[in-house]
């Protein structure tokens, strides 16, 4: 029923329990499909691995911009040629910090951008305190690339952002943050977007929905996102799902 577009199950919380996890008891909690993102070479490299491992999980292979001092093009084309490798990311720009320096950064993602381009896979956006620039660099490939198509993960931008992002054909998706009380900003957005064009993720180990809030997160909390997609959009939590899951296998051609 749940596809969780956005995992990071190379990270080491959970290497105590993550056999027990993949292989148990995400599929008991009606878990179907996940996409483990890189965010390094290093778990460019795991994200590979884990989805050689287990058929439900795939794969996006790609540098973070707080590592985009140490991207490697023709690594990640390897890596981006193993078939269960759908998309390249997360890539982009992160502002919230001040390094790596802004220039480094968009070196970075303009190379991974156009490997994407090239490889004809789509792309996973990080976007954190740089929405304008960020949209710009996507702007000027789609311009160039017609049928380049992304998503902005963890989407964090106003509902107006999000309609530009939708007119280029593009996706946006939702963390559990949309569950947080103070999350009007979030909830205005998803409720302002077209319902094929969301899709719901964890982003686990990070953001646990309400009622887990600072726990360890994994894919079983997807429940509580697609309980409130389902209150904004006038539907069941199975519809939700049901849709936001087909949503993804679409984006990623799964």
């Amino acid at each position: 029923m749940f596809f969780d577009t956005h995992a990071h199950y190379d990270d080491m919380r959970f290497d105590s329990d993550r056999d027990e996890l993949l292989g148990r008891v995400l599929p008991e909690n009606g878990v179907d499909l996940v996409v483990n993102i890189g965010s390094s070479m290093q778990t460019s490299r795991k994200s590979v691995e884990l989805a050689s491992r287990y058929d439900y999980i795939y794969a996006a292979v790609g540098v973070h911009p707080g590592e985009s001092e140490e991207y490697d093009i023709a690594e990640l084309e390897t890596l981006a040629s193993f078939p269960k490798v759908v998309a390249i990311g997360e890539i982009g720009l992160d502002y919230h910090y001040s390094e790596p320096d802004r220039e480094i950064q968009t070196a970075a993602f303009v190379a991974q951008m156009e490997l994407a381009a090239k490889l004809k896979l789509p792309v996973v956006i990080h976007d954190r305190d740089a929405h304008e620039d960020c949209l710009r660099v996507v702007k000027d490939f789609c311009r160039r690339y017609s049928d380049l198509r992304g998503v902005f993960h963890c989407y964090s931008g106003s509902a107006e952002m999000a309609n530009e992002i939708v007119k280029l054909g593009w996706s946006v998706s939702f963390t559990g943050v949309i569950t947080f009380k103070n999350a009007r900003k979030a909830r205005e957005t998803a409720a302002a977007v077209p319902i094929d064009r969301i899709m719901i993720e964890t982003d686990c180990p990070y953001l646990s929905p309400e009622p887990n809030r600072g726990k360890r997160n994994d894919s079983s909390n997807l429940r509580y996102i697609a309980e409130v997609i389902a209150e904004l959009k006038g539907t069941s939590a199975e519809d939700a799902a049901r849709i936001t899951a087909a949503n993804g296998r679409r984006f990623f051609g799964i």
